[in-house]
């Protein structure tokens, strides 16, 4: 007996809500953008996407045109946290959490060494070009 599954999400495309997020990213002139594939580490969400704004007035506008994008492609946020600081901005869009930060917050936090994740395919991170890949550190 054959039994048939439903096909899992190629992890070398872009899936519209990611293709969205880094639209509104690359859109806003995010810095530093990292798409962490964290499918393996986490039920909370496929993939993280952390990117910096140069100020905190940066910070929200980028923060607010991920949800913007999100909603026009048709995806609801759950919830956003930080817009009144503008520090560090979350953007809850359930399989992709978006994260958009000061320099200076991202880099006393450094969410990419705290998830040891590989990056997205290098396919879906092309559409940003202030992405940078995130290398693994050797242990």
């Amino acid at each position: 007996m054959i039994t048939r599954t439903s096909p899992r999400r190629s992890p070398e495309r872009a899936s519209p809500l990611q293709q969205a997020v880094t639209a509104a990213l690359d859109d806003m002139k995010a810095v530093n953008v990292k798409v962490l594939d964290v499918r393996g580490l986490t039920d909370i969400a496929d993939l993280m996407i952390i990117a910096s704004g140069n100020s905190d007035r940066h910070v929200r506008s980028i923060a607010d045109r991920v949800v913007e994008k999100a909603k026009a492609a048709g995806f609801r946020p759950l919830g956003t946290e930080g817009e009144r600081d503008g520090e560090w901005v979350l953007v809850d869009l359930q399989d992709v959490v978006v994260h958009v930060m000061l320099p200076r917050v991202r880099e006393f936090y450094g969410l990419e060494h705290l998830w040891d994740a590989g990056v997205a395919a290098p396919e879906a991170v092309e559409s940003v070009p202030h992405a940078a890949p995130l290398r693994r550190s050797s242990p």
